[in-house]
């Protein structure tokens, strides 16, 4: 359990010193675009500290943690400048068991921290090193499941959009698990959940599963807030480089930060020719996406779901970027509504959504399948 946060100044760069209830396994690490102090701790508590305890010295941004995934927490401090670690280490006492860690920061110029900022390398955490593999979707009878895989937005550190008490993460969970045994029980759907605990999972990771699990449909679930205007109701996403609206674009630039809050390396992940190769295989998947994003707004349309008055929008969401996977995002809501927040509370909305959902679903499939037979003659 963590029992305090405290920083001072020092020459221009501060130390951190946490203290803990026992000691565990860490470690600690620089990331760049933008700089970040990481640091990675076998599971705790963190209920003993306040993000305002830990001061605001000189250099030092945001500071984050939370549960980052199951077993490991993670602490994130924004780095205003550049510093480096000069000193850290965890000191036990033998006597009580308590432990106290002490990490001290310098500045350093840019191009230092640059060249020493990156991630460890360890495959139990990070995603495998890119390779070519040459993999095709297996061919499956007509009668197979159709292969779902429901994407609750947010988790562990990143907590989402909050209202008072609420935090969109946890109310996500919950409707994620309740479509996926709304889907169960129709029969004709295999569902899979990205997370189904409170843990924290890369937007990359959540199209990678996608395709291990050889998705036939992927949806990210959002209730997000917006600070102006009084939107409200469902929206259905689908992907594009352009967005439909300035909420829109604010929005998928709001969800993608998530993984810059939550400490993952982003350097190096703009590929040119990859993206291109992308785009042509998409062109193959955006009818299909469309026909599904259709099929669902419709079925909301036709329940006691409440939709948005511009229900079909597109964004650059990245966790829409899977080339040949149908992939949407629904907005079941705003959390800066109050109609869309009680809405989210209400057991017997939230069943009346699913329900739409899966006539969406069910609906998709059939015209899925006819238009592929038209495409195959």
């Amino acid at each position: 359990m963590a029992r305090s946060g405290v920083l001072a100044g020092l020459r221009g760069g501060f130390t951190l010193e946490l203290a803990l209830s026992q000691g565990v396994p860490w470690r600690v690490f620089h990331l760049d675009e933008p700089r970040r102090l990481v640091i990675d701790f076998k599971e705790i508590d963190w209920s003993g500290v306040q993000a305002d305890g830990f001061g605001g010295a000189t250099g030092l941004g945001d500071v984050r943690f939370g549960l980052y995934r199951p077993g490991w927490s993670r602490l994130v401090l924004d780095l205003e400048t550049p510093m480096l670690v000069h000193m850290a280490g965890l000191q036990v006492d033998e006597t009580s068991g308590r432990a106290k860690l002490t990490v001290e920061m310098r500045p350093v110029t840019a191009l230092d921290y640059s060249a020493k900022a990156g991630p460890p390398y360890d495959p139990r955490w990070d995603l495998p090193k890119p390779a070519i593999v040459k993999r095709t979707r297996p061919e499956r009878p007509d009668w197979s499941p159709t292969i779902v895989v429901i994407d609750p937005g947010h988790g562990g550190i990143d907590p989402g959009a909050e209202r008072e008490e609420l935090q969109e993460k946890d109310m996500m969970l919950q409707f994620a698990r309740e479509l996926r045994e709304t889907l169960r029980r129709s029969g004709g759907f295999e569902v899979f959940l990205t997370r189904d605990e409170d843990v924290f999972v890369s937007l990359e990771r959540r199209v990678a599963f996608a395709h291990q699990k050889n998705a036939d449909v992927f949806i990210s679930l959002h209730a997000d807030s917006l600070g102006q205007g009084n939107a409200q109701g469902a929206t259905v996403y689908t992907l594009s480089n352009e967005a439909s609206d300035a909420a829109s674009a604010f929005l998928a630039e709001r969800h993608d930060r998530a993984d810059i809050l939550s400490g993952v390396d982003l350097s190096g992940t703009d590929d040119e020719v990859a993206d291109v190769l992308l785009d042509l295989a998409r062109l193959e998947t955006r009818p299909r996406t469309e026909r599904l994003a259709g099929e669902i707004v419709k079925a909301i349309s036709e329940s006691p779901g409440s939709l948005n008055r511009k229900a079909n929008r597109e964004a650059a969401f990245s966790v829409l970027k899977a080339a040949d996977v149908p992939s949407i995002l629904i907005e079941l809501g705003f959390m800066s509504s109050q109609r869309d927040l009680a809405n989210l509370q209400d057991e017997g909305w939230r069943a009346a959504m699913a329900s739409a959902i899966r006539d969406g679903l069910q609906a998709w499939v059939i015209a899925d399948k006819a238009a592929q037979v038209l495409v195959r003659q």
